[in-house]
């Protein structure tokens, strides 16, 4: 098992979108060998227990290279070029982002809901709040575009009818808008996981993922991959999204916590009590609830056309898909709970 990681601007990863997309079934096909999966540091699931423990590489039969990525449209543009065959917790809004774009992606489960997890942050010098909200025209704001927190950014602003063509929005990942936050840089900075706890040190979010969940602003991740690949390697593929399940089944289940926290937070890169607090505001929906109608069975599908509309009126992309339908392939998943 080898780990690396891999950074990119998401300019250049849009980019990569449009220009590389026939690559992606020159990766898929054959009998592979090896095959690369992407995921997040600091975001700690399950899966990073199988992960360790080599059951992946166990089960499917291939060496697995396992990269670390900062953003979903990094993910997108990785998948793009067929440098990655699966990506782990891939947020809804970077999916709708590059299916939109016309990249053949497919949701094939749902990684993890979050939405104490994915959120902004006010600097506590401002003084805002909810309640004056308003009083954020004209600021400077750090937001990593076409991700969960870009769409949670622009349906905040928009509940608190705050004009965003007033405020100067800086494209930064999570871990750098942390950072200039700390330094006095920015007045409001979106993200997530551990760059978003240490956000919160610094200042206040607006509103609490149980209060942006009444507003219709719901948080969740999906494992995704290349049509074409899911296409060719369907056994492989039902073999992946098996040991995720299992391994979430032994997370939800109470059984497996203790000897589970410590590997996964040190995969993670954290210690074990922020692991802990992060992984619970984390819900991992078993086999069984992922193809109800809340999630794959029809739910996910029209919330990732809610999203793109919500993009597209705020100009991030030039047009939505008809339907999102086909974005989302249940068979894989559907051969693990049958």
């Amino acid at each position: 098992m080898k780990s690396t990681t891999f950074k990119k601007s998401i300019p250049a990863a849009l980019t990569g979108i449009a220009l590389v997309m026939g690559a992606q079934s020159a990766s898929a096909g054959g009998h592979l060998s090896e095959i690369t999966v992407a995921y997040f540091l600091e975001w700690p699931m399950p899966f990073q227990y199988a992960k360790v423990q080599g059951t992946y590489e166990e089960e499917m039969g291939v060496s697995i290279n396992w990269v670390a990525f900062d953003t979903g449209t990094a993910m997108s543009a990785a998948m793009a070029s067929g440098d990655v065959h699966i990506a782990v917790s891939q947020g809804v809004p970077p999916f709708v982002v590059a299916t939109s774009a016309g990249q053949d992606l497919q949701t094939i489960d749902v990684a993890v809901s979050y939405a104490e997890n994915d959120n902004c942050v006010v600097a506590d010098s401002l003084g805002i709040d909810k309640t004056n909200a308003g009083e954020l025209e004209g600021k400077r704001v750090a937001v990593p575009i076409g991700t969960a927190a870009h769409y949670g950014f622009l349906k905040q602003m928009e509940h608190f009818g705050v004009d965003i063509s007033t405020m100067e929005i800086v494209d930064m990942p999570p871990a750098e808008g942390q950072t200039a936050f700390a330094q006095g840089n920015l007045d409001m900075v979106c993200g997530w996981g551990g760059a978003l706890r240490r956000m919160k040190e610094d200042g206040n979010v607006l509103l609490t993922g149980a209060e942006k969940e009444e507003l219709g602003i719901l948080v969740f991740d999906v494992t995704s991959a290349p049509a074409a690949f899911v296409a060719e390697n369907p056994d492989l593929v039902t073999a992946f999204l098996k040991v995720t399940a299992d391994a979430n089944e032994a997370w939800n289940s109470g059984a497996g916590v203790a000897e589970m926290l410590p590997v996964i937070a040190q995969d993670a890169g954290m210690s074990v009590e922020d692991t802990e607090a992060t992984m619970a505001t984390f819900i991992f929906p078993s086999v069984e609830d992922q193809l109800g109608a809340k999630w794959l069975g029809g739910g996910a599908q029209n919330f990732m056309l809610g999203v793109a509309g919500v993009f597209v009126e705020a100009g991030s992309i030039p047009a939505a898909r008809d339907s999102y339908s086909s974005a989302v392939n249940t068979g894989p998943l559907e051969a693990v709970d049958g």
